[in-house]
């Protein structure tokens, strides 16, 4: 069979732990073999961030802005024990809020739904997708350990010179102190992406913050989204027949137990990382859910929405099997390859990547599937398979 060609690379972006592993094994098994595969490659892996000082996920940000579409791997984000376990010159910060800084845009995060796999919240019939704001807030934040007693003030300093003062604390004792910024520009190009996608997806949109305690911070979100709907969105989505409402977050939460699926939740950076991992946690598995980054400059960037399950890794050094579910990855390439395709014109490449995807959920409704899966399928005797052989299970579904 010859190779599907490619015209175009891929920013290639690999990971840390497990998750390398398997990125190595679904090239190896399930992409080498069928694509004449370009990438230009980026190790973000913790070793080689700390020879560079960082500066390789900065170049891989950059690449991205370069060829329009980019593919990850999970990658670590050091906390005080890894910095004593990697030897790290400095704590740094999540690669994946660098990228999505400099990349703006959104996050959509959607559980991949197949047969044998049913959400734990019984009323869940369709996919709750994720619109994560990809930038600012925690992610860009900056610390302050607050040894003793004095105070804290947020000082704004205009170009003229002209300082505006607010307290944040005056401290008795020892503390910490955060600020958190954001950028009206990156919060309409937010806003902009959510009406986009529902439009796109023909699903209703629901925006959620906490204005009410934050009446400056929140409430800019809030405003913002409404002047773009009130201006820009309103009649696209009352003749597409779809909604788009604005709640309080914790309003939100109730909501959405008590929902059926099918619409898109849109959250400010934070939030959207605890409720995504709620939401593809109770539709099966952390390991079931995709994840693109979408910039309104026009790049892609898909990855997993899990960690790189370092506890499976420590397995897997002691030479230990591991059953490690994939899904996700391979999904990740998948979305990028077609991606790639959808921008260069090569149906073929579109067309591997529906395959590759069939083949997988195939897989897992034929009754093999990692134990994650085996745990809580409905599907009865399931044959529980461990990470290499699970992707060469999927390798032979894809060869039929």
């Amino acid at each position: 069979m010859e190779k599907i060609k490619m015209t175009t690379p891929l920013v290639e972006m690999d990971g840390d732990e497990m998750t390398r592993i398997l990125w190595q094994m679904i090239k190896d098994e399930l992409l080498l073999p069928y694509i004449d595969l370009k990438t230009e490659y980026y190790d973000l892996g913790l070793e080689h961030r700390n020879e560079t000082n960082d500066q390789v996920t900065v170049d891989s940000a950059n690449a991205t802005k370069k060829y329009g579409v980019a593919v990850k791997c999970a990658t670590i984000t050091p906390n005080a024990a890894r910095m004593d376990e990697y030897h790290l010159k400095e704590m740094y910060k999540s690669p994946n809020g660098t990228i999505r800084a400099m990349l703006d845009g959104t996050v959509f995060r959607a559980p991949i739904v197949v047969k044998g796999i049913e959400p734990c919240v019984k009323n869940w019939k369709k996919p709750i997708t994720l619109a994560r704001h990809a930038y600012g807030d925690v992610y860009k934040n900056t610390e302050m350990i607050i040894p003793g007693p004095g105070k804290v003030e947020l000082v704004y300093t205009a170009q003229d010179g002209t300082e505006t003062r607010e307290l944040v604390h005056n401290y008795t004792g020892p503390g910490i102190a955060q600020g958190m910024h954001n950028l009206n520009a990156s919060i309409e190009s937010f806003a902009r992406s959510c009406f986009n996608y529902a439009l796109d997806t023909k699903q209703d949109l629901w925006f959620a913050t906490k204005d009410t305690i934050s009446k400056k911070y929140d409430h800019t979100f809030k405003d913002i989204f409404q002047e773009i709907y009130d201006a820009e969105y309103k009649e696209k989505f009352e003749a597409a027949g779809i909604e788009y409402f604005y709640t309080l977050i914790d309003d939100a939460v109730a909501r959405v137990m008590k929902a059926e699926g099918g619409f898109i939740w849109a959250c400010k950076n934070y939030d959207g990382d605890v409720m995504s991992d709620m939401v593809s946690s109770a539709f099966g598995s952390l390991a079931m859910m995709t994840s693109v980054l979408v910039s309104p400059h026009g790049y892609f960037e898909y990855e997993a929405a899990h960690g790189t399950v370092q506890r499976h890794y420590y397995k897997h050094l002691k030479g230990e099997e591991t059953s490690t579910n994939s899904v996700a990855t391979i999904f990740a390439w998948t979305g990028a390859l077609r991606k790639r395709g959808e921008l260069d014109g090569i149906s073929e490449l579109c067309d591997f990547a529906d395959r590759l995807e069939r083949a997988t959920l195939g897989t897992i409704e034929s009754g093999k599937m990692t134990k994650d899966l085996a745990l809580i399928t409905s599907i009865p005797n399931p044959t529980v398979l461990n990470s290499k052989d699970f992707i060469l299970a999927i390798k032979e579904e894809l060869d039929k």
